[in-house]
């Protein structure tokens, strides 16, 4: 799994000119699922994303989470982080998910964010989607399981 979180002071996605999630204070997760991903990687990154401290404490140290602040996280399935750029100058996205596994993992991702009890918008996986957003720093942080180790 790909994930590039962002932080934002607000965040909307439009799926086919409907509003379909919002947030303010918190975070924006474009998640990118690969062929070979496992429910464990998905519970794995939600964990590291609740935890992660890119929020500034008292002494504007980055010290604090999503959870800590009581922000909410805006999560948008993207398969094309899942690109390979490798050879020429057009993607391959080869390696991305296929359904169903791609849309059953990145729901399980915003699962195990809410069971957190991180308020949690999304997109409309699949969809077209528009997102608009106001970067928070900014502060960017791309994670990626095949990196990590797990």
């Amino acid at each position: 799994m790909k994930l590039v979180i962002q932080r934002v002071k607000r965040a909307a996605v439009t799926a086919d000119g409907t509003l379909s999630g919002s947030i303010e204070n918190g975070l924006l997760a474009l998640l990118g699922v690969v062929e070979g991903d496992t429910e464990s990687q998905a519970a794995y990154l939600a964990g590291k994303t609740a935890r992660l401290r890119i929020f500034t404490d008292e002494d504007d140290k980055l010290n604090l989470s999503v959870r800590d602040v009581g922000g909410s996280i805006l999560v948008v399935s993207n398969f094309t982080l899942a690109g390979d750029c490798k050879k020429g100058n057009r993607p391959s996205f080869d390696r991305a998910a296929k359904q169903p596994d791609s849309e059953g993992l990145y729901l399980k991702y915003v699962e195990y964010l809410r069971e957190q009890g991180i308020p949690v918008e999304t997109g409309v996986f699949g969809a077209h989607m528009e997102i608009e957003m106001t970067a928070w720093g900014p502060i960017t942080i791309v994670m990626d399981t095949e990196q990590m180790g797990h």
